[in-house]
């Protein structure tokens, strides 16, 4: 575990999720490492009828990265990028890069400038 070996609390180790809602559109959810997503919750907060992880070829697809290296940043196409909000109150968090393996430590304020994703409540 990235935490464990960083000698950091995975709530501050964040998790880059692609999803898809009902009409196939991918889209990013950053999260806690040691919360999920309630799809539900995303799903309403989205106005759609449902919201589901992408399988590992189409989020390879949509992203350009291999799973388990998956990185909000570079992707091969512009994707909407939704954050849960308790992350922004964090001092530091640690992200992947673009490969696994490799996290990079930033702020949350260095996050909203480079990616402005939208926050949203659906951690549990």
């Amino acid at each position: 575990m990235a935490s464990r070996e960083l000698g950091v609390d995975e709530y501050a180790v964040i998790k880059t999720l692609v999803m898809e809602d009902d009409g196939k559109n991918p889209l990013i959810v950053l999260m806690h490492g040691n919360r999920q997503v309630s799809t539900r919750a995303l799903a309403r907060f989205l106005n759609a009828k449902t919201v589901h992880p992408c399988d590992p070829a189409a989020a390879q697809k949509h992203t350009g990265y291999q799973v388990g290296g998956t990185s909000p940043f570079g992707t091969r196409k512009s994707l909407p990028v939704y954050v849960e909000e308790t992350i922004l109150d964090l001092p530091s968090i640690y992200i992947n890069g673009g490969k696994r393996g490799f996290l990079v430590a930033i702020t949350p304020d260095v996050l909203m400038g480079l990616l402005h994703p939208t926050p949203v409540q659906v951690g549990y």
